[in-house]
């Protein structure tokens, strides 16, 4: 177990009790504990009423004090929460009587006197100890918090995160939660006024469990461990004439980065493409592969090497369908069998490296497009989420595009696009192949759709995040379109002979 973190905070007034509760609150996760003590008069009940309005998003929520209720919840969007005050509590025992295991599953728990508890609460937790402060006002608090266990390094860096945030400008903003992307990153929009802002949170990665030749997974599918790749492809992409967030304030080493918000407008309506929007991306993509691109980007910390989208990145990632997905749908398949599926993708992984290698931005789909109205061109597609970006095949970027993971792109539509992105081609460079291209984008597309299945039967199954499964059904369309290529023949063979439906 993490030793535990402890850090000292003077809470002067009522509003920097809330700025506390705001950094609580975008840190907090499901089944989260943290503990209040103090005497009676000491701000237990205020931090908590603040940090319950913080989650909700609402300064007007009302939060009752649970004293004579015992536990309250709260069935919040981001997450339940469970705000319990066991002052009244006579005995560990009593806390079954009172509803506590129905509540609090994948709950933030929010316990006062936690000391009824005699001990029996998660080793994991945030600890947060209030006196009052003599001399310093009606209102003032001393803070102390303990982070426990793994709250140990979270807390460590919710405190480098306000530094970071009170250099950079930012220390009175309003904090709003965004909605993240399968990764450790998370995200907030910052609101100060008329002033917005995006902070981007992404702690430099541990590598995993070897899976393969002495290395984990992310350092052969070439993921990001921090944020240098992002800084070096938004410059890289702006100085080609794309929109990409200005940034404001960056801490590298600590990977914490404050970035213009472009906003909120999308490229689909109502769950379908909408498609002048689409013709815009196709168009930025057009416009990427129109010339050579640098593999070498310079960075705050010198010259940045995108690697390269390798046999060895192409193969773990299609393993991923051997791994999760087939397990998930109770197939056992012998080892000779997976050395001709994986055989059968080397053959098509040698024809993707002979290929032209441009920027693969790897995640260019709908999640990660800003429409900006205001701007012309091809700079009306705010681009987002490119840190992993690699030096591949350009048919892999328009296969993700085109074949959107998480909303269905309908094949009329994607056979205009794919029109559209040959003529720019075309307009760029005459001698442009575009039968060689399409065998290229169903291979890709084929090679994602296979991987998608597995990543998101890890999220199921490994991450606790069953909302990626509606999607399977999607991604089973689209490998089966891709499949339906001579080039993908022998591949399709193996599918069909092995794999089931979701």
């Amino acid at each position: 177990m993490t030793d535990a973190f402890r850090h000292a905070r003077l809470l002067a007034n009522e509003a920097e009790t809330r700025q506390l509760a705001m950094d609580l609150a975008m840190a907090v996760q499901p089944n989260d504990v943290v503990t209040l003590e103090g005497d009676l008069g000491a701000g237990k009940s205020t931090l908590a009423r603040a940090l319950i309005r913080a989650i909700a998003e609402d300064d007007m929520l009302e939060v009752p004090s649970p004293t004579f209720a015992i536990v309250q919840p709260y069935d919040l969007a981001r997450l339940p929460v469970v705000h319990a005050d066991l002052y009244r509590l006579t005995s560990p025992d009593e806390i079954a009587e009172i509803g506590w295991d129905e509540v609090s599953d994948r709950a933030l728990l929010i316990v006062e006197w936690p000391d009824r508890l005699d001990g029996a609460l998660s080793g994991d937790r945030l600890e947060i100890i209030l006196t009052l402060a003599p001399g310093r006002g009606p209102n003032a608090r001393n803070a102390v918090l303990v982070g426990h266990g793994t709250w140990g390094p979270r807390l460590e860096r919710l405190v480098a995160l306000r530094g970071f945030l009170d250099n950079a400008g930012w220390g009175g903003s309003l904090r709003r939660h965004l909605q993240g992307d399968a990764s450790s990153r998370s995200y907030e929009r910052l609101l100060d006024g008329q002033r917005r802002a995006v902070l981007m949170n992404a702690p430099k990665k541990p590598d995993g469990p070897v899976v393969k030749n002495g290395l984990p997974y992310s350092r052969i599918a070439h993921l990001a461990e921090d944020m240098v790749p992002f800084v070096a492809m938004a410059e890289g992409l702006r100085d080609i004439g794309l929109s990409t967030p200005e940034i404001e304030a960056v801490d590298l080493d600590q990977g914490f980065l404050v970035i213009e918000d472009l906003g909120r407008e999308g490229v689909i309506r109502d769950g379908a493409p909408i498609a002048e929007r689409y013709m815009a991306a196709v168009d930025v993509l057009a416009l990427i592969h129109s010339r050579p691109r640098p593999s070498q980007l310079a960075t705050p910390k010198g010259p940045y090497t995108l690697p390269a989208y390798d046999r060895d990145a192409l193969t773990i990632e299609v393993e991923l369908l051997l791994d999760w997905y087939l397990p998930m749908k109770g197939a056992r398949i012998p080892a000779s069998e997976k050395y001709v599926f994986l055989q059968r993708w080397t053959e098509l992984f040698e024809e993707v490296e002979r290929a032209p290698q441009t920027w693969v931005l790897r995640d260019f789909h709908s999640p990660n497009l800003i429409w900006l109205e205001g701007r012309e061109g091809v700079e009306r597609v705010g681009l987002i989420d490119f840190q992993d970006a690699v030096m591949g095949p350009a048919a892999y970027d328009v296969a993700s595009l085109l074949q959107d993971a998480r909303i269905t792109v309908p094949e009329d539509l994607e056979l205009q696009l794919l029109s559209r992105y040959a003529a720019a081609r075309r307009a760029a460079d005459p001698s442009f192949d575009m039968a060689a291209f399409a065998r290229l984008y169903a291979i890709m597309g084929a090679q994602r759709a296979t991987k998608i299945l597995g990543i998101f039967a890890r999220l199921d199954k490994r991450d606790g995040k069953p909302q990626y499964l509606a999607h399977l059904p999607r991604i089973w369309a689209y490998l089966q379109r891709c499949l339906a290529h001579p080039a993908l023949e022998r591949v399709k063979r193996w599918v069909d002979d092995r794999v089931t439906a979701p």
